[in-house]
């Protein structure tokens, strides 16, 4: 199976040596990182390295606290989680909240540290920040956009038409994506949102008839998934090209042109440090990622019958076989 982690290693040398360069000497100080999910999920994983990386060696005290929302679903869920990661602020006493994903936003910073006198930087709020009332006098943040206009260009000159699907979970995070597809990018997709990894391999099949191609997103919340499962029906099955943003999906994907969560967490540790030597978060910019990845899965080329030209592969971070 993929190992996404072999794509990154380079970039996170440079990434902690760039947060190094920054760092001073910041014994005693400390820093919360709230992650909206959950260990073990791709995304916060790659996250909370760029964070670790970046503050190693700094002096800084760093204690994580994961809210899980990404299994769990509900907005009282949520609500409880906001509560749990507020009474860890309380107590551990942080001089600097880092924040991570949409949900850490919404149901925490919003509702209790607008305009506080505690500084925080978010990172891997989708597409707009404006929703959850940024920007504050005490936040700073970069926000997470997908590549899905360079990947779309990628997959287009393998499709027969212009229709375009998206397959994912049903989550605030997906929703909110196709919805800035449209909006910010002017790309309009037919979502099917699904809640079940039945449901996912019966959308898959459905929609290679449906649509030209196939952006595949997130599964991280199905709690039934199975990815050695889905790879072998995306094989028997797969039609049209497809392709993914993220890394989880890249085992049953064409083309991946990937975000580097890692970037999230470096910019967010780095503007930690910027915040604990003495700059104010409204002084620093919000900002946005640019750092992507070309992945090309080469079983997925042969079950889709489609050939993947020299030049393409050329530019490659990453070839699967």
């Amino acid at each position: 199976m993929f190992n996404p982690k072999s794509l990154f290693k380079p970039l996170l040398l440079t990434m902690a040596l760039a947060g190094s360069a920054i760092a001073g000497d910041f014994d005693g100080k400390r820093v919360l990182f709230i992650d909206s999910y959950h260990a073990g999920y791709e995304w916060s994983d790659g996250v909370t390295a760029g964070v670790e990386r970046t503050l190693q060696g700094s002096g800084v005290e760093l204690k994580v606290f994961r809210m899980d929302t990404k299994r769990n679903k509900e907005d009282a869920f949520k609500q409880e989680a906001a509560q749990k990661a507020k009474a860890e602020i309380d107590s551990f006493k942080p001089d600097v909240v880092i924040a991570a994903d949409d949900n850490a936003s919404k149901f925490l910073i919003q509702p209790f540290y607008k305009d506080a006198a505690l500084p925080f930087v978010f990172c891997g709020v989708n597409w707009d920040e404006s929703v959850y009332g940024y920007p504050y006098k005490n936040v700073t943040g970069m926000v997470e956009v997908s590549g899905v206009k360079e990947l779309v260009g990628l997959l287009q000159q393998f499709a027969k038409g212009g229709r375009i699907g998206l397959l994912a979970e049903d989550s605030l995070t997906e929703r909110k994506e196709a919805e800035n597809y449209k909006s910010k990018l002017g790309i309009e997709v037919q979502p099917a949102y699904i809640q079940s990894f039945a449901e996912w391999k019966q959308k898959f099949t459905e929609m290679q008839d449906q649509v030209d191609i196939l952006i595949i997103g997130n599964t991280a919340g199905l709690p039934d998934f199975d990815e050695q499962a889905a790879t072998a029906h995306a094989l028997a099955n797969a039609k049209i090209p497809s392709g993914a943003v993220q890394t989880g999906p890249m085992s049953f994907a064409l083309v991946g042109y990937l975000k580097v969560a890692e970037e999230q967490g470096s910019w967010a540790a780095e503007s930690a440090l910027k915040i604990l030597g003495g700059t104010s978060p409204a002084d620093i910019p919000i900002t946005r990622n640019k750092d992507g990845k070309i992945v090309i899965n080469l079983k997925m080329a042969e079950a889709s019958g489609i050939d993947i030209p020299y030049s393409l592969i050329e530019t490659a971070t990453l070839v699967m076989q």
